[in-house]
């Protein structure tokens, strides 16, 4: 047994002990804290607090993620092309990191009241050192083990951590800064955002189970078609009466619509490694940076629809903010006290998962002096089970943008608004995402790697690397 194990690991099936598989989660758990909070709270910061129309904040959101579109292949390339000395993928989680954390707090300083450029140098350096920080780690996946299982677990674990980050972010802001502003805590709203990322420490350490009984493509199904429902009923109880009447039930269509966005989103992550694999096997190249600068770009453009959206809805619907809607302080100094916690504790945690990990399948000096920054895109056309994977992140990411930047204003005293402005919330919250989910299902319908074919794919990528070192 011991034999077969050694050879197995000879062959870059590693298995990983717990403390790796929670230190390369931790990485995820570390950028949620700092990345969540901008995607969830800073439309709200701007529009309410810093003084930005929601048309001048759609602009921005959809330029930032259009430099993104330029940067990310670049930093792929550069990430492929390299060795640093801590790491060729893990010594971003602290170079990019600390840099990373300085702008993401200065993006919730309120210094420069309603100026437009501050807000575009600051949001737009936090994206950049992001994607920094996110590429590497993302490849960092698919250099610790080929092993699919052990990458299952290590997905699960990670989707895990990163909704530890969800819920802190989503419950933890609204509460710490009514602590800050010592205001009353808006309990019903830190419960509601809450329960986005709750139900992920009941069904993500369930996710192989449940894998190995339906099959990869029917969990997908299922839990979009349950994200699905409760969206639809998140819809038709907020339209009976008001969101405070039927808080319960409102409580209980959030747990089942985050329920089926959790599983589902949070498993895609597992298939990057398979695309890695399959580029592999059909280029001769395990080009991981250039994967992942690629699933960047789709998660980007996804995040850049789902940006942009909130704003123009809310600007085509007439919202204003208004005093009277008190349920989220507005004291600035408390904003910028929260996100200066969450960014250093996450910038604690990147340097954690820095120390737990260690790339083993990586490519060789040759192969690195041969990435070109037009090898993303040969392979983006070679690769179709990429292309597929591109379109399901653009419509995932664009749900999840629109739900989370909408879900601070549909529990910030909703009713106060104009009829038009509230039905225009309610669209951003339910029947929006719902139709993205559908769309995320005829998608991921076309994805053509099971676990088998994987397996083998990966069987074969090592027994030519075994015949070339002879």
């Amino acid at each position: 047994m011991s034999t077969e194990v050694t050879i197995q690991e000879a062959k870059g099936f590693y298995k990983l002990n717990w403390l790796q598989r929670i230190g390369f989660g931790s990485g995820d758990l570390a950028q949620n804290l700092i990345y969540q909070t901008i995607c969830m709270y800073l439309l709200f910061f701007y529009t309410d607090i810093y003084g930005l129309q929601a048309g001048e904040a759609a602009t921005m959101f959809l330029v930032v993620r259009l430099v993104d579109v330029l940067w990310d292949p670049l930093v792929g390339t550069f990430v492929d092309k390299h060795h640093p000395k801590l790491g060729k993928y893990r010594s971003y989680l602290v170079l990019a990191g600390i840099p990373l954390t300085g702008l993401a707090i200065l993006c919730f300083w309120n210094g420069f009241s309603g100026s437009l450029l501050y807000a575009y140098i600051t949001y737009v350096g936090m994206s950049m050192l992001y994607t920094l920080v996110n590429v590497p780690y993302g490849a960092l996946n698919s250099s610790l083990t080929r092993d699919t299982n052990e990458i299952t677990i290590l997905t699960s674990v990670r989707m895990f951590m990163a909704n530890v980050g969800g819920l802190a972010v989503s419950a933890g802001v609204p509460i710490l800064v009514a602590v800050f502003a010592c205001q009353k805590l808006p309990l019903e709203m830190a419960l509601f955002m809450g329960l986005g990322s709750l139900p992920s420490f009941i069904f993500m350490p369930m996710v192989p189970v449940i894998k190995r009984k339906v099959g990869k493509k029917n969990m997908f199904y299922i839990f979009l078609s349950v994200a699905i429902i409760g969206m639809l009923a998140l819809y038709v109880i907020s339209k009976i009466s008001s969101v405070e009447d039927n808080i319960t039930l409102i409580y209980i269509a959030q747990f089942i619509k985050s329920t089926g966005v959790i599983v589902a989103t949070g498993y895609m992550w597992a298939l990057i490694p398979e695309v890695i694999s399959y580029a592999e096997y059909t280029s001769g190249k395990r080009i991981s940076g250039i994967v992942n600068a690629l699933t960047g770009i789709f998660f980007k453009a996804g995040m850049a629809l789902g940006g942009v959206i909130p704003g123009l809805v809310l600007a085509y619907t007439h919202y204003q903010a208004t005093a009277e809607a008190n349920t989220l302080p507005k004291d600035s100094g408390a904003w910028f006290l929260t996100m200066l916690i969450f960014s250093i504790i996450g910038l604690g945690l990147l340097v954690f998962c820095f120390t737990q990990t260690e790339e083993r399948v990586v490519m060789n000096d040759s192969e690195t002096k041969n990435v070109k920054v037009s090898d993303l895109w040969m392979e983006f056309m070679r690769n179709r089970p990429l292309r597929v994977i591109a379109l399901f992140f653009i419509t995932a990411f664009a749900m999840m943008s629109v739900g989370n930047a909408a879900g601070a204003y549909f529990m910030n005293n909703l009713e106060m608004q104009s009829p038009m402005a509230q039905e225009g919330i309610r669209w951003l919250v339910c029947i929006i995402p719902a139709m993205l989910l559908v769309l995320a299902m005829f998608i991921i319908s076309k994805y053509e790697l099971s676990d088998e074919l994987i397996d083998n794919i990966n069987i074969e990528i090592e027994n030519r690397n075994q015949k070339t070192e002879q």
